[in-house]
């Protein structure tokens, strides 16, 4: 009996990372995050014509008259080291030498960076993906499975309040 403890005990780590936990972005929203988008008046999504294959827009809202909830970097924090899988839209940001991007943003809804407001920081998630991706179109949402971290990150395209390591990512089904 000893021994099929110590053996389910060190298998459990190897089973628990095989069944990622399926997240909705709303999971990513603490809990005065979610009411406050909740009781959001109405936004305009014209935000300006789309460029094809031009992914310089910013992510970051110039516009300081949205409400607050839409700059929050408020996390959940039980989030942090999370095996998960979601569902998302990227904005692609550093290519390999195949030209495969291998680092992106990940975010709710298609052309979060063209014709809606960005989405706030705590809805992006920075995501490296070592092996490497085509992204042809901004508007094919993709399905990721990896681990999850909160960790505020910057640069000049936006700011994101998780990051994530990706093991794998596929065209979402149905997409």
């Amino acid at each position: 009996m000893r021994h099929l403890l110590i053996t389910l005990a060190l298998l459990f780590p190897i089973l628990a990372m095989a069944a990622p936990r399926t997240v909705d972005w709303l999971d990513l929203l603490p809990e005065e995050d979610y009411q406050a988008m909740l009781d959001m008046p109405e936004i305009s999504h014209d935000w300006g014509t789309e460029a094809p294959g031009d992914f310089s827009n910013s992510l970051r809202s110039s516009d300081r008259n949205l409400p607050e909830v839409m700059y929050s970097t408020r996390v959940v924090g039980e989030m942090d080291g999370q095996h998960i899988e979601l569902g998302g839209y990227p904005v692609p940001l550093e290519t390999d030498e195949q030209g495969r991007y291998i680092s992106f943003f990940l975010v709710p809804y298609p052309g979060a960076c063209i014709h809606v407001p960005p989405p706030p920081p705590n809805q992006i998630i920075l995501v490296e993906y070592p092996s490497g991706l085509a992204i042809q179109d901004i508007y094919q949402p993709l399905l990721l499975t990896g681990t999850l971290q909160v960790a505020q990150t910057s640069n000049e395209l936006a700011d994101a309040s998780y990051r994530m390591r990706a093991d794998k990512v596929v065209s979402y089904p149905g997409g």
